[in-house]
C-alpha cells in the first residue's frame, strides 16, 4: 500500500460510517523527524492503520491517544522528544532524535467529515486545495478546504496564528500522473516501480500487439487510439512526466512533438545520445528549442543494465524533477566527479 492521501481516503471513505475514525497529522517538527508537517495518517475502531508518521516506532502509541478521541469525540495534540530522557520516545530507543507534533482529530459526520470527502472528490479529479486544520489545545475541532486556481503549490505547509488561534495549511494535490510510451517487456518494471511510489500512471501504444493488460496488471489505464488522438484524452492535462521508451524511432519522434504543447514537468526518452539525435532531427526539433527539457538519456547514472535498474534509474530523475530537488546523495558518500566512494 502506497502512503498518499488518496490512497488512504480510499479506505476510510466506504466504511466513514461503520467504524470510528481518528485524522493525525503532523503539524510541527523540530529536528530531525521521519516525516515532516503536513503527513497524515488514518485510524479507526479496529486497530487499523493507514498511512505512517513514523518509521513504525510510534504508531501503536499513536493508536492509544486515538482511541482517546474515538472516545471523546474532541481533538487532542500529542509530542514525541527523542532528545527527552523522559519522553517515551527516548526511552524505547526509537525516533529520530528530533521532536514531532501530532494533531489527532475525530472524523465524524457532524463535523463534515473533516471536510475529507470533498478533498478525496477534488484529488481524484486531479485538482490541488489548501486544507487548513485548527491546532486547538481545548478539543475544539475545524478544518476548512479550500479550491486553488492555480496548480502552483506552496512546497511546504504553514503553521500560521490567526485570531488568537493556531491553523496549519497544507496544500494538496493528487498523486503524480505518469505517461508511459511504449508497451514493451521493459514498460512493466516502470509501471510497476510507479505504482509502488503511489503514482498514476496511464500506458499508451497504438500498435495492436503491445500493451496487454496481464502484462501490465498495474497500470491505471491502457490507452491505443492514434496519437493525436492521445493528446486530446481527458487525463492529458494533468500528465505530470511522461517516459517515451517505444524502441521506434518515428514513434517516439511523433510523441515528442506532440507533447511539447503539453503541460508535463518532465520528459524523458530512452536511448543514448546518438539515438536522441535521431530522434529529434525526424521530429523536425532543435533542442534548445524544447519547450520541455528532454532527458536523454533518461535517468540517473545508477550503473543499471537490467529493466529494473534502468526503471529505477529513470523513475528517481523523474521523483526529484517532480519535487525540485537536486538527486545528490544526502551523505556525500558519492563523489559527484567520479559517481564512486
Amino acid at each position: 500500500m502506497n502512503n498518499h492521501l488518496n490512497e488512504l481516503l480510499k479506505h476510510w471513505h466506504p466504511l466513514r460510517d461503520e467504524h470510528l475514525w481518528v485524522l493525525a497529522t503532523v503539524y510541527k517538527t523540530v529536528g530531525p523527524c521521519y516525516r515532516r508537517a503536513g503527513a497524515m495518517m488514518l485510524f479507526n475502531d479496529l486497530g487499523q492503520q493507514f498511512g505512517l508518521l513514523s518509521g513504525g516506532c510510534l504508531e501503536a502509541d499513536i493508536q492509544r491517544h486515538a482511541a482517546r478521541v474515538m472516545h471523546n469525540k474532541c481533538s487532542l495534540t500529542v509530542s514525541y522528544d527523542g532528545s527527552d530522557e523522559d519522553d517515551i520516545t527516548f526511552q524505547l530507543g526509537i525516533g529520530c532524535g528530533g521532536t514531532v507534533h501530532i494533531v489527532l482529530q475525530p472524523i465524524l459526520a457532524e463535523l463534515n467529515y473533516l471536510n475529507l470527502i470533498e478533498v478525496q472528490e477534488h484529488l481524484n479529479q486531479g485538482g490541488t486545495g489548501l486544507y487548513s486544520q485548527l491546532i486547538s489545545t481545548d478539543g475544539k475541532v475545524e478544518t476548512r478546504w479550500e479550491i486553488s486556481q492555480s496548480s502552483v503549490q506552496k512546497p511546504s505547509p504553514e503553521l500560521i496564528e490567526k485570531d488568537n488561534q493556531t491553523w496549519l495549511l497544507t496544500n494538496l494535490s493528487p498523486p503524480p500522473h505518469l505517461l508511459v510510451v511504449g508497451a514493451g517487456v521493459d514498460a512493466q518494471p516502470v509501471v510497476q516501480m510507479a505504482k509502488t511510489l503511489g503514482w498514476i500512471v496511464t500506458l499508451w501504444d497504438s500498435r495492436p500487439a503491445n500493451g496487454r493488460r496481464e502484462h501490465f496488471i498495474a497500470a491505471d489505464q491502457i490507452l491505443r487510439q492514434p496519437l493525436d488522438l492521445l493528446i486530446q484524452h481527458k487525463s492529458a492535462a494533468q500528465w505530470n512526466a511522461a517516459i517515451v521508451m517505444s524502441h521506434n524511432l518515428q514513434m517516439d519522434a511523433d510523441t515528442i512533438r506532440a507533447l511539447q504543447g503539453s503541460a508535463i514537468e518532465y520528459l524523458a526518452l530512452l536511448g543514448p545520445v546518438s539515438r536522441k539525435q535521431q530522434v529529434l532531427a525526424l521530429a523536425q526539433l532543435e533542442e534548445q528549442e524544447l519547450c520541455i527539457p528532454l532527458a536523454g538519456p533518461a535517468g540517473l547514472n545508477l550503473g543499471a543494465e537490467l529493466p529494473e535498474g534502468i526503471a529505477l534509474s529513470i523513475l528517481a530523475e523523474c521523483h526529484a524533477v517532480l519535487q525540485g530537488a537536486a538527486g545528490q546523495s544526502l551523505s556525500g558518500v558519492l563523489t559527484a566527479e567520479t559517481g564512486s566512494r
